[in-house]
């Protein structure tokens, strides 16, 4: 049997940030082909992982999405985009496990609450049956996971802009990880996504 792999999925800056200072990212170039490339390996997963903040965020808009549709995505373009539906659809369905020491409630459904990462459960939920998980946003969550060795490839959507300051991905991150370059597409928009595994595997 395949062990369930876990995959982190983020949109980064070409000088390594993945938001603003302030948190933003309003810097996100929304192409339509990323998008589709997201929505065409959801099938192969059904488990997302969260750090607080990213969970909050995604609670605060993804539940009601689909509501409104004459309204911008997240950050920014448009909701009639069929990838964005899929999206929404997919997010609400999959299992969310929220790692956090001070949220006390995750009322978006399907969604868990753990107060700490604990490699052993998450080394044996990876051997469970079932598909992957991902991992949006989250930077401490991604450091912590990366510490231990628990991703098993890496997607960076590197954007064509500096951003000069903002918070990096992996700034918690002690340790040197190899990594080897699995794939690398450019895309029309200018963006780059980058594909790791890790090196040895």
């Amino acid at each position: 049997m395949t062990q369930r792999r876990i995959v982190m999925f983020n949109q980064v800056s070409a000088d390594g940030f993945f938001s603003d200072p302030q948190g933003g990212l309003d810097w996100v170039i929304q192409d339509p082909e990323i998008q589709g490339r997201a929505v065409a390996g959801m099938p192969q997963c059904d488990t997302v992982l969260f750090g607080r903040k990213t969970y909050q965020q995604f609670a605060s808009f993804w539940p009601t999405a689909l509501k409104d549709m004459d309204t911008e995505g997240p950050h920014g373009g448009s909701k009639k985009d069929p990838s964005f539906s899929a999206m929404a659809h997919w997010l609400n369905d999959a299992k969310k496990l929220v790692f956090s020491k001070s949220l006390r409630t995750a009322p978006w459904n399907n969604s868990e609450i753990f107060a700490e990462l604990d490699p052993k459960e998450i080394a044996a939920l990876k051997k469970k049956p079932g598909k992957d998980a991902l991992v949006f946003g989250s930077g401490s969550l991604v450091s912590q996971l990366s510490e231990h060795g628990l991703i098993d490839e890496y997607r960076f959507v590197v954007s064509p802009l500096l951003l000069g300051s903002g918070k990096t991905l992996l700034g918690d991150l002690s340790k040197r990880v190899s990594l080897k370059l699995a794939e690398s597409q450019p895309f029309s928009s200018g963006c780059v996504m980058l594909t790791y595994t890790l090196a040895g595997k």
